[in-house]
């Protein structure tokens, strides 16, 4: 078994120290450009502000397209309206604060 090194990835702008073995470095730095680039997406259609909403939005629509991927069922006009209505939650409790 290889020995767990930090690797020091970005994610928008952000910097990290992440563990990992040798071998799990080119899936983790895939991993990594993938999320970047899915907050980057979510930023820059300018709905949503805020590192940490754009970060629970992108979780969420990941996990969204991870669970639909596993049945076999994806609507894309579905996801989308399901995306604006957990937005619209996100921000109602963020305003309520």
């Amino acid at each position: 078994m290889s020995e767990i090194k930090g690797v020091d990835v970005s994610i928008m702008g952000r910097d990290f120290t992440v563990s990992c073995t040798e071998e799990e470095r080119p899936g983790l730095i895939n991993a990594v450009n993938f999320l970047d680039k899915k907050m980057r997406d979510i930023r820059d259609s300018g709905k949503v502000v805020g590192v940490e909403r754009i970060a629970i939005m992108t979780a969420l629509n990941l996990a969204y397209e991870l669970l639909n991927s596993k049945s076999g069922e994806v609507d894309v006009g579905d996801i989308k309206r399901r995306i604006v209505s957990m937005q619209d939650q996100i921000d109602q409790a963020f305003s309520s604060k």
